[in-house]
């Protein structure tokens, strides 16, 4: 239920469950780390089930084909995957560190926090929709990067009041379950939890 993903750079738990006990998740996420950069990307397809699995994880060959490139291209290539699936909602972000930066996009209903030393909680807004493979308007949202900093992305399977009050223990395994237990929608959909601290 939990996996958990170490690099001398980076620490993640992933919580992730599919709906109603279904044998396909409809989300699908991918996390990376090298010396040069981490991209972690969340894919929630439409509905549930198969075909949703089938987009989400269309979406995660993509990034991958193209993860060393930037944001804005990986969007692209993940939003041309879509054509003739059922489509998803996407959030990628990345971390640069020869540059100090993270960079970060999304179309949809996933949420994205990121927690600096500063305590300045940033929260991007995503843009409305879905990838379809259609032309689709992107906005790229470009942040410093500081060591120490945490992130917070989740599906909209996770009804969570504020992010806030938990994200400063996170990336505790037995926390991500706990907020899983208590603010899931009891089956009712796909839920995909990523938290980490960039070291």
């Amino acid at each position: 239920m939990i996996e958990n993903f170490q690099h001398e750079k980076v620490n993640v738990n992933a919580y992730q469950n599919p709906k109603n006990g279904m044998y396909f998740c409809g989300d699908s996420y991918y996390v990376n780390a090298t010396d040069n950069y981490f991209i972690c990307v969340v894919a929630d397809g439409l509905g549930s089930g198969e075909f949703a699995h089938d987009a989400s994880q269309a979406v995660i060959s993509a990034a991958k084909a193209r993860e060393k490139e930037d944001v804005t291209e990986i969007m692209k290539a993940c939003n041309e995957a879509m054509k003739n699936k059922r489509g998803a909602a996407v959030s990628v972000f990345k971390v640069n560190y020869d540059k100090q930066e993270v960079v970060y996009s999304c179309v949809g209903n996933i949420r994205f926090f990121l927690y600096p030393p500063s305590e300045k909680l940033i929260y991007p807004l995503p843009v409305k929709g879905y990838l379809s493979g259609k032309p689709q308007n992107m906005k790229t949202h470009r942040f410093p990067f500081s060591s120490k900093m945490k992130f917070f992305v989740y599906s909209d399977g996770l009804n969570i009041p504020s992010v806030r009050k938990y994200i400063k223990d996170i990336p505790s395994a037995t926390s991500l379950l706990e907020i899983a237990e208590i603010f899931t929608t009891d089956g009712m959909d796909d839920v995909t939890i990523i938290s980490g601290e960039i070291l």
